[in-house]
């Protein structure tokens, strides 16, 4: 099966893009584009670094509510965007757990939390734990864990289907990590607004009942992944056991805003038969 609604990607106003789609058991449904091009993350990175902390969970290395980053705050905190950090500068702005504020510093300074904890740099942990395992051979991590990540869609789509049907973690560990925490928090998702409330699992965004989102009209409520300033998102949709990843050389703004839901919507069509692709 190849998804024509991958081609949709051809119509985007961006110099390069790549897509592609898997299935919960790890079937490549189709890709197009330039898949094996690597794509600055952003954002995207952030899944990847929230998997290796988690693995470091699991192997004992952190605990989720052990104090981490600033007074009063947790790793789980720092996951979750509600350890009060800035959104770049390490400074609080709110105690912890009061407000869901979307923070590059947390992550930075959840990287240098596991790097402590472990006597490994996070770039090197997050390569052991997650990339080498899944043979992701063309991601690395070059500089912030929140946003220095560089990747393919086929690498990318080797990771969605980690973390659908994981073999790394324990499928108890993604499911917490797809579950709402600190629930009712609001704030602001970058790009598209105040959200109340703004919903996060660890380390993922949940789409829940946001309006507007990255996502499509069609995206279950459970629906969760993460989108990035230079023009790439992941999401899996749990309910229709399909994830799709899209990397583009253009940075996010009012373009991705209006063709990401309808390329959504048309993939979860095709993939689902519920209706024609647009």
């Amino acid at each position: 099966m190849s998804l024509k609604s991958l081609a949709l990607i051809e119509n985007w106003p961006v110099p390069s893009a790549a897509a592609g789609v898997v299935r919960a058991d790890g079937t490549v449904l189709g890709v197009h584009g330039p898949v094996g091009q690597r794509f600055p993350l952003a954002s995207v990175t952030k899944p990847l670094a929230a998997y290796a902390v988690l693995v470091a969970y699991e192997e004992g290395a952190v605990e989720l509510d052990e104090p981490a980053g600033p007074a009063g705050a947790t790793v789980r905190h720092l996951l979750a965007h509600t350890s009060g950090l800035a959104f770049d500068e390490h400074r609080t702005t709110a105690p912890p757990g009061e407000r869901r504020l979307y923070s590059n510093a947390g992550f930075e300074q959840l990287g240098d939390h596991l790097t402590k904890a472990t006597d490994i740099p996070f770039a090197e942990y997050l390569r052991q734990a997650v990339l080498e395992p899944l043979g992701m051979t063309a991601t690395s991590l070059e500089g912030s864990p929140a946003k220095d990540g560089v990747s393919t869609v086929e690498d990318l789509l080797r990771f969605a289907a980690e973390v659908q049907a994981p073999r790394l973690l324990d499928p108890r560990t993604v499911a917490e990590a797809m579950t709402v925490q600190y629930p009712g928090t609001k704030g602001v998702l970058p790009g598209y607004g105040h959200q109340n409330p703004n919903d996060w699992g660890l380390g993922f965004e949940i789409r829940d009942s946001k309006s507007p989102h990255w996502t499509g009209a069609s995206s279950s409520p459970r629906t969760f992944g993460h989108f990035g300033q230079s023009g790439t998102f992941l999401w899996i949709d749990p309910d229709a056991r399909v994830a799709a990843v899209a990397l583009t050389d253009r940075a996010f703004g009012p373009w991705a805003a209006e063709v990401w839901p309808a390329f959504t919507d048309a993939v979860l069509a095709e993939v689902e038969g519920s209706g024609p692709v647009r």
